[in-house]
């Protein structure tokens, strides 16, 4: 259990946490296990030697001792050579082709070992029932304390490295003190310790992020849900929680606007009725919370954050107010706990290829609606630009649609970026979008201009929302029947997050998989270099 634990947090920087990697982290472990008391079984009939059932218990605790060191790398290499020859399904195909090249042979072998311990504790066939009990009771115990110390102490106090090798070193000591009592195997119990200490030594060395410079790596980390890693730039503080896919938060460190999809998102506060009072669930760093009180510096924000030691890391390194309280919890229930009602809610709560299926069904927008002031204004951050029927982004907008009603709702796209901004808006006053809906391009930018100057006094803002304007899509309600509605019985975020995947990686590695038919692996070789 404790190896299942540490292999969904080594994955996670790399693959994320979704359900769809969890549920193949599962499968190849079983299938491991499955295999491992077959064969244990048919070797402890054939010799029921101990010591091949410890040099097989020795093999695995240092095996799994070097996944720290080398698992990495291996993940990498998988997704590198994965990445120009797979079209579709990518990330399951690394996902399980990683889990079978650096889980599957260790575990393989534990689950050898329930077999041998049946053959050797069993004296009679009067006893078997109760002695294969004991086995299973603690079987279980173990599989208890394998659960809960990673993810409540080991992982958030020293990280998924060290825990690796807490728990092989743990599994390493038995083979150790049968052998060093048995006087036997002696050479290779040294061999081991030797390996065991060097990769003890070694793996803290590196990180996840191990071709990171390390002087610009301000932090890395881990806390009881994510990976992270904040990077001191010259222009700009970074947090990441994945070290392939993109960026989580951003302080720069000259004011004015960010460069990313923050800047759009600021078109919510003049889109509403008013511009009083906003919720982020989503807090991250605090970039967005910072962005307001830049330009709406009497707005009163409260933010919302699961992971507690983002929020430690952004009073630390990325300056975010003091005076915003950000409470610990998930974003849907502090909703369901609550009833204040703001002008602006921005959900920015889809990290970076995960996006929780709790938070992106009808159940919980029209828990969002319901906090919403009269004429206040949702805006959702969708970082995976995917269009086209079966989409991820066609179903969340579809969705959103649904409980919002046709007119209410409009999206931007960031240019550069695979982010897209939709805003949703309550019936107000005045100033819905259902009412500009016939209005120009030109006349929607003028009236969004005009209403920035108003609340922000500031130019440079006003005319950036002009751009913002001209990139505005009308989204229309679906039709009944028609399209993917997420629901909380049904919302399968995973598998359309996995095709917008598929999309991007097609883009950024098509010109290499071109190279790769056309000039062959020297070819691109040359070419990444």
């Amino acid at each position: 259990m404790s190896a299942e634990l540490g292999t969904s947090r080594l994955l996670a920087p790399y693959f994320s946490s979704s359900q769809i990697v969890w549920t193949i982290i599962i499968g190849t472990i079983m299938i491991a296990l499955a295999l491992g008391a077959v064969f244990g079984g048919r070797w402890a009939d054939r010799n029921p030697d101990p010591d091949r059932l410890y040099l097989r218990i020795l093999a695995a605790a240092v095996w799994i001792s070097l996944i720290p060191l080398v698992g990495k790398y291996v993940i990498l290499l998988v997704s590198g050579l994965l990445i120009v020859t797979v079209s579709t399904n990518f990330l399951v195909i690394a996902a399980f082709v990683s889990c079978m090249v650096v889980f599957v042979p260790p575990l393989f072998l534990l689950g050898t070992v329930t077999p041998g311990l049946n053959k050797f504790a069993t004296d009679s066939l009067d006893d078997n029932a109760s002695v294969v009990g004991r086995l299973s009771a603690c079987n279980t115990v173990g599989s208890i304390l394998g659960t809960f110390l990673p993810t409540f102490v080991t992982i958030p106090a020293a990280g998924t490295f060290v825990t690796f090798l807490i728990f092989s070193g743990l599994l390493l000591l038995l083979p150790l003190a049968y052998f060093v009592a048995a006087r036997t195997r002696l050479v290779v119990s040294a061999v081991s310790v030797v390996v065991f200490v060097g990769t003890a030594i070694v793996s803290p060395l590196t990180g996840f992020a191990f071709w990171e410079n390390r002087a610009t790596l301000a932090y890395e980390g881990e806390s009881i849900y994510n990976y992270l890693q904040v990077k001191n730039l010259s222009d700009r503080t970074i947090l990441s929680t994945n070290v392939l896919f993109g960026v989580q938060s951003v302080a720069m460190k000259s004011d004015g606007l960010t460069g990313m999809y923050y800047d759009t998102a600021l078109a919510a506060p003049s889109l509403a009725d008013h511009a009083d009072s906003a919720l982020i669930l989503g807090m991250g760093t605090g970039t967005y919370a910072r962005q307001l009180r830049r330009y709406y510096p009497g707005m009163r924000i409260q933010g919302v954050e699961l992971d507690g030691k983002i929020t430690r890391l952004a009073g630390e390194y990325f300056d975010e107010p003091s005076d915003i309280p950000v409470s610990t919890y998930d974003g849907r229930a502090w909703l369901a706990a609550t009833h204040g009602r703001y002008d602006v809610i921005m959900v920015d709560a889809y990290q970076d290829i995960t996006i929780p299926f709790q938070m992106s069904s009808t159940e919980f927008f029209t828990m969002v609606k319901e906090h919403l002031n009269p004429g206040g204004v949702m805006v959702v951050n969708m970082n995976m630009i995917s269009d086209g029927e079966g989409s991820i982004n066609e179903a969340l907008q579809a969705t959103i649609a649904s409980v919002f009603k046709e007119g209410n709702v409009i999206t931007a796209d960031v240019p550069g970026t695979t982010n897209r901004e939709l805003f949703a808006k309550t019936i107000g006053d005045d100033r819905s979008f259902r009412g500009t809906s016939s209005l120009s391009k030109d006349s929607k930018a003028a009236a969004l201009r005009a209403m920035t100057v108003m609340n922000t006094h500031d130019t440079e803002l006003a005319m950036f929302m002009t751009d913002v304007a001209h990139r505005f899509r009308q989204v229309p309600e679906p039709a009944s029947g028609s399209g993917l509605i997420l629901t909380d019985d049904k919302a399968p975020v995973e598998v359309l997050g996995m095709r917008a995947i598929d999309q991007l990686i097609a883009q950024e590695a098509g010109p290499y998989r071109k190279l790769l038919r056309e000039q062959g692996i020297p070819g691109l070789l040359k070419a990444v270099r």
